[in-house]
């Protein structure tokens, strides 16, 4: 068994692997202040609530985009799980050519979503991740990295405006009845869904510009679900692409 980790800013995600099969997924919330023996126990108890044993785990596979974090992982993996995970960093194998102006500029998550989707989709595709920010990755029609772009994130985007007008509370990001809100809440679920709709469609409508016609659109992270309800421009909605990358590139370095 595989178990592959993805430190993001605001989720801290993992998936545990019987051969080519994702099984038990969790989310945990990120978190600078918490100890590695804090992090080691949860892992520990979330394989043992699956059912699996430390000693079952045949390798870890992690990526960070969170530096501080790093090391208090991987720390925690070789105390409680016994083991030492392979971070995705350079020097790592990942099958992907990065062809940014400073390769190392580019954050391991979006390097190992490309080599997911390098395999498993083709290219050219763009990547709309919905993360703490919404990015999106041009993926050659070869399978290399080009670029892309970041916008911030629903999350932040909606913490902004409620830290900064008096008036307005926080709301639950769903489909409000209509686009035009009757009332404050509604309102603000509109302008928040259907305004990253929006920006999706319109990113996409640029990316494929430059990408071509063939070009595929893949959604993931934890909101690509609710936006991709709302635009025929999301052919795939992968969200656990990252993960499947982490396994890949595990494969790739053994």
């Amino acid at each position: 068994m595989l178990l592959t980790i993805d430190i993001g800013n605001t989720n801290l995600t993992l998936g545990l692997y019987d051969g080519e099969t994702l099984g038990p997924r969790w989310r945990l919330a990120t978190s600078h202040d918490r100890m590695p023996d804090e992090y080691g126990l949860d892992f520990f108890h979330l394989l043992q609530h699956a059912g699996v044993a430390p000693e079952q785990l045949g390798g870890i596979c992690m990526a960070s985009v969170v530096p501080p974090l790093t090391s208090k992982i991987v720390e925690a993996c070789r105390n409680y799980l016994q083991k030492d995970p392979l971070v995705v960093d350079a020097g790592v194998k990942t099958g992907v050519r990065i062809l940014y102006e400073d390769p190392k500029a580019v954050g391991a998550d979006r390097v190992v979503d490309c080599a997911a989707v390098q395999r498993l989709y083709g290219g050219p595709a763009c990547v709309v991740d919905f993360g703490t920010g919404t990015t999106f990755d041009a993926i050659s029609a070869e399978g290399d990295y080009l670029g892309g772009a970041i916008a911030p994130g629903i999350g932040i985007a909606a913490e902004a405006l409620f830290a900064r007008a008096a008036k307005l509370s926080r709301v639950d990001l769903k489909r409000p009845p209509s686009v035009i809100g009757a009332n404050t809440t509604h309102a603000l679920q509109s302008g928040l869904l259907f305004g990253y709709v929006g920006l999706v469609e319109g990113m996409v409508a640029r990316f494929r510009t430059e990408l071509g016609p063939e070009m595929k659109v893949i959604a993931t992270g934890g909101l690509a679900e609710i936006v991709a309800r709302e635009t025929e421009v999301i052919d795939i909605i992968a969200p656990w692409l990252t993960l499947d990358g982490l396994k890949i590139i595990w494969g790739l370095n053994q």
